[in-house]
């Protein structure tokens, strides 16, 4: 019964989920994808200063940084088999955090709808200076960085849970072209009902703990850097069980962004652009007048008219002559006895 219980809250989740979908583009999509061929994908950036409160931060950053060097180029790769965009290059950078430094103008903690993240601004003369570089259209960037927001999280069992303010790592995520304007993001507040994406929990409530000494409260604690290690470092396979390139926090990410980054399934077939035309209609029946005869005076003529043909008289049946009968002849007979 209690499995039944933890499927049906996932059911319910999930469909929440699907339901809270947005759009991610500042600017109209058909736009975006005319002025978007060629997109560069930037190493994925740390943000060393940010809302970090683990114990161990420079090790903590120092092995998020080490992980986003071993997946950063699958994001490329698998924004480039989306198949919407016509080139998908990598940007690779041989100092990933001198580079964040020099586009990097500000960062800060905002509060939209009461959905809480980190949201970066770029220098735009650096980011013109990047794409013109590299040749593309526009550039993305992805930045890893710390925040602590409220949150509820429930225990193993889904019997209890703890709303409480934990520090976790937030991803955002911007398409930025050469002008420095941003055409899509992530998280995005113009339509929709969005959450703010994550990396790794860095803090967990400890209901073993209260339970172990009957107490009602439950402390939040620090996960250590051995978890945390291995759980970026998690590996998962595929349908067809092959084992994926990014480990499974990062896939997770990165599949939402290129689900966000491509162009939407159209279920009943795609509609022309301008409108499809109208079938025509099969005209009505309209009784057309009979044409009347129009009145010619015949030219006048000398010559005597001509006599009308009298009709032929109609054939009279052919008279058989019957011949008469030839008169019967008698013939005398002699009754006198003979002698």
């Amino acid at each position: 019964m209690k499995r039944i219980v933890q499927w049906i809250i996932l059911a319910a989740l999930a469909l929440a989920a699907f339901g809270c979908a947005h759009d991610p583009f500042n600017i109209p999509r058909a736009d975006y994808e005319q002025k978007v061929k060629v997109l560069g994908v930037a190493p994925i950036f740390m943000d060393a200063d940010s809302d970090i409160r683990h114990p161990e931060k420079d090790t903590l950053v120092t092995l998020v940084r080490e992980y986003n060097r071993k997946n950063e180029k699958e994001l490329a790769e698998m924004i480039k088999e989306s198949g919407a965009y016509f080139s998908v290059r990598f940007l690779d950078a041989a100092a990933p955090d001198e580079l964040y430094r020099t586009l990097l103008l500000r960062a800060e903690r905002r509060d939209d709808a009461g959905v809480v993240y980190n949201k970066q601004f770029f220098k735009p003369e650096e980011i013109r200076t990047l794409v013109t570089q590299n040749n593309v259209d526009a550039v993305l960037l992805v930045t890893v960085s710390g925040l602590t927001m409220r949150d509820r999280i429930f225990s193993s069992n889904l019997v209890k849970y703890l709303d409480s303010d934990y520090n976790v790592l937030s991803v955002s995520a911007q398409v930025l072209d050469a002008n420095g304007a941003t055409l899509w993001e992530d998280p995005n507040f113009r339509a929709g009902s969005p959450s703010t994406p994550v990396l790794a929990e860095l803090q967990y409530p400890d209901f073993d703990e209260g339970a172990a000494n009957m107490d009602d409260r439950v402390n939040v604690k620090f996960k250590t850097i051995p978890g945390l290690t291995r759980y970026l470092g998690k590996k998962e396979k595929d349908l067809l069980f092959r084992e994926r390139k990014a480990t499974a926090p990062y896939y997770h990410l990165f599949d939402e962004m290129v689900e966000l980054l491509k162009p939407p399934i159209k279920l009943f077939g795609d509609e022309k652009k301008g409108g499809s035309q109208p079938a025509p209609q099969p005209a009505s029946y309209q009784p057309q007048p009979a044409p009347q005869p129009v009145y010619q005076p015949a030219p006048a003529s000398t010559a005597a008219p001509a006599p009308a043909a009298q009709p032929a008289p109609a054939p009279q049946p052919e008279t058989v002559v019957l011949p008469e009968p030839t008169p019967v002849r008698e013939i005398p007979i002699d009754t006198k006895p003979a002698q």
